[in-house]
């Protein structure tokens, strides 16, 4: 199975450093760039930290949000990260201003019901049937969030991920053909978060046979 060419989009929001050694470790061939440099890649990762309509607005300015769009309807692998990982949602409500995301999945972005917030910190999640990502119980992740998608529409058709905090649950993570997002930092997340992107560089090898 031949090393898949995998881009991790450069918008000016996200993780890039910690991203691009993790996914360097998984054994792929990485590329860091903007949208022209990373949309024909065989894998592409969309990182993202601050306010969804900060990154929202950073993306569209990009070209970020079209290749999104097109890949995804293409069948081409696509990896959301935290705020990456909501912008894939219809759209974000903070601070009583709403923003349209990129919107190939249904849901609304909110802020978390939970006593303490932010959510930060280490925490267990509980994968969707079938899921190809969790492979092992009990596996912990490193979350820093207060908004999350804290409901679904019945009919998806996708895997999902739940987690809890403080008695509020919300979506850790999606599977969706070729989307999957992940609400928590794998790149911060030890030996689960190496193993979840390993997991994911592996499909994205599988597709090119």
């Amino acid at each position: 199975m031949s090393s898949p060419l995998i881009g991790l989009l450069d918008y000016g929001s996200g993780n890039l450093h910690s991203a691009l050694t993790a996914l360097q470790a998984t054994g792929a061939r990485v590329v860091l760039g903007g949208a022209e440099e990373v949309c024909d890649c065989d894998g592409l990762v969309v990182p993202g930290v601050g306010a969804f309509a900060a990154c929202m607005d950073a993306l569209v300015a990009a070209g970020g949000e079209q290749v999104i769009r097109q890949r995804v309807q293409a069948g081409h692998p696509v990896l959301g990260i935290c705020v990456g990982h909501q912008v894939m949602f219809t759209q974000g409500t903070e601070r009583g201003s709403t923003r349209a995301g990129v919107g190939v999945l249904p849901g609304s972005v909110e802020r978390l019901q939970s006593r303490r917030l932010p959510h930060m910190g280490w925490n267990t999640v509980a994968p969707g049937e079938g899921s190809v990502l969790f492979t092992r119980p009990g596996e912990r992740f490193y979350f820093v969030h207060s908004y999350g998608v804290r409901s679904l529409p019945d009919d998806l058709g996708a895997v999902v991920t739940w987690a809890e905090h403080d008695g509020d649950r919300f979506v850790a993570a999606v599977e969706s053909g070729p989307l999957t997002s992940v609400q928590f930092h794998p790149e911060k997340s030890g030996v689960a978060g190496a193993r979840l992107l390993s997991r994911w560089v592996d499909t994205v090898a599988r597709r090119l046979g």
